[in-house]
């Protein structure tokens, strides 16, 4: 299982951790991306699958405090953020510029 902690660009949004199977987790983030958009991952798969996967995702909530690392983040509505991840690695963000958020 690994998790992903959810940003939403909600004002009232609390950022929770959500566990994913290695399978579910691979839907969201391909290959080595530990960083999603939403309209991205759906543009990626069948969005019934997805649908599916999230569902199932969506019941597996648990607190900040119990979670052993995030190893995804997912973006809601959040599309001025994509400019900072170009390769949509967390440890590669960017500013705009080229220069290292880190």
């Amino acid at each position: 299982m690994k998790n992903i902690q959810v940003i939403d660009g909600a004002l009232n949004s609390v950022y929770d951790v959500f566990t994913a199977t290695d399978e579910e987790f691979a839907l969201i983030f391909p290959g080595d991306q530990d960083v999603a958009f939403i309209d991205e991952v759906y543009a990626r798969a069948p969005e019934s699958v997805l649908d599916d996967a999230f569902e199932r995702i969506w019941t597996r909530r648990i607190p900040k405090r119990e979670a052993v690392g995030i190893h995804g983040i997912l973006f809601y509505e959040l599309e001025v953020k994509k400019q900072f991840y170009p390769t949509r690695r967390d440890e590669e963000a960017r500013n705009p510029d080229g220069t290292k958020l880190r």
